[in-house]
């Protein structure tokens, strides 16, 4: 789903449950679908301050939300017999231990039975898909692989009241401003009329429909395409997917133009140039020894990215790339998209083998692997678990040091050597 920023993005960073994600632009980070999720934490503590009481803190809402232009009679209805919902805290608060590795992800994401219901839907829906690219100058392909991976083609859009689980997250999560700012475009949205409260679900961090938005992106970017007065994401799919589109036409999608491309990379390369920062026209990663760059014009921008270290097989990544990552920050979920949008076609099959034997790190060794490059004197950031640009830049600057490949890569290897520095 799409965030205003990060369309669904910032909230599929918290959504680490399933191989779907959500629609709203998030971190800046390779999210893989999680395993079982670690126990979460205790709803409070004794250390933990008292909370306002939900009926207080809703009728302070409701000041302000009356304030915002919100009718009464509609946050009267909004509100009839909404209750916390502690299951929606409870998955705020887990942290995954464990994350499945890139390939196993892809293997999910572009399932053969994915790929048979979106090019059944690509012809089911070609004469609303002329039109939607027609409008916006989008292509098909990749509008319907992210219907395909954000709620399996309309098929699993969430069942939790879109209301109840902002009000929860206003009330007692982690990101209460965000979630109340979420809540207030919500109303609007039922105040618009586009949806009954009954209708309005979705995720438990309020991504909706079938293309898993956020309020505020639906508010923003939510088109009526089939032209029946209302926008529905949730039970049009013309709306859902022009919908999509006009989210990624704001985000720079070039029609016509590639998300990327796998290359293969010569013996002894800098491996340190794969970074999304590092931007450079295909006829210069050309004169690096970068090859497999065909039909493409020699002057376009291109970035290189590693999504499983040196070891693993490598892409140029082109601006379309970076449109699909404003859908959702995740370059696991980007390239998925890329590649599930060729396989329709018949293409998109990866040449390089996955180093699968490989085991991915879990959130405490990212967590311990961040913290020791903190005590040698590297710069991660502050330790989360996260691997993301801080603590890539980090691992670089190790792997330097010791003369390894340094493609900012955290793998058990690296971690059992920081183990041995003192």
């Amino acid at each position: 789903m799409p965030f205003p920023v990060i369309p669904a993005a910032l909230l599929r960073t918290l959504i680490a449950v399933s191989g779907l994600s959500l629609v709203v632009a998030c971190a800046a980070e390779t999210r893989t679908p999680t395993d079982q999720p670690s126990p979460t934490a205790p709803l409070s503590s004794p250390e933990s301050p008292v909370l306002q009481s939900f009926a207080d803190w809703r009728a302070t809402f409701r000041e302000e939300a009356l304030a915002k232009g919100i009718s009464p009679l509609v946050f009267d209805r909004a509100f009839s017999a909404i209750e916390p919902d502690a299951s929606v805290i409870d998955a705020d608060r887990s942290q995954p231990e464990f994350t499945r590795p890139v390939w196993q992800y892809l293997e999910g994401a572009i399932s053969p039975q994915r790929v048979s219901k979106g090019r059944a839907l690509l012809r089911k829906h070609s004469a609303t898909l002329d039109a939607i690219e027609a409008r916006y100058a989008v292509d098909r392909n990749v509008l319907v692989a992210i219907w395909g991976l954000e709620s399996s083609f309309g098929q699993i859009m969430g069942n939790k009241s879109v209301i109840r689980s902002l009000a929860t997250l206003a009330h007692e999560g982690r990101r209460p401003a965000f979630a109340r700012a979420q809540l207030l475009a919500a109303l609007e949205i039922l105040q618009h009329g586009d949806v009954q409260p009954e209708r309005m679900r979705g995720s438990w961090a309020g991504a909706m429909g079938q293309t898993q938005f956020i309020p505020t992106t639906y508010n923003t970017h939510a088109v009526d395409f089939d032209g029946d007065g209302r926008r529905d994401i949730w039970d049009s799919e013309a709306d859902a997917l022009a919908s999509a589109a006009h989210y990624l036409q704001a985000s720079g999608w070039k029609l016509g133009q590639p998300w990327g491309k796998e290359v293969r990379l010569p013996a002894n390369f800098d491996y340190a140039l794969a970074d999304m920062d590092t931007r450079k026209a295909l006829a210069q990663w050309r004169q690096l020894g970068v090859s497999g760059l065909t039909g493409l014009d020699e002057q376009t921008q291109a970035s290189l990215l590693l999504p499983a270290g040196h070891r693993g097989p490598a892409f140029l990544v082109l601006d379309n790339f970076r449109s699909i990552l404003r859908y959702n920050n995740s370059s696991a979920y980007a390239l998925a998209i890329g590649l599930l949008s060729e396989r329709f076609d018949g293409r998109g099959l990866i040449q390089a083998d996955w180093p699968e034997d490989e085991k991915p790190l879990s959130r405490s060794q990212r967590l311990e692997l961040q913290e020791r490059l903190q005590n040698l004197g590297f710069a991660p950031g502050t330790p989360d678990g996260i691997i993301g640009a801080n603590t890539r830049r980090a691992i670089r600057q190790y792997q330097q040091q010791l003369g390894w490949p340094a493609d900012g890569y955290a793998s058990l290897a690296l971690l059992e050597r920081l183990r041995q520095s003192r």
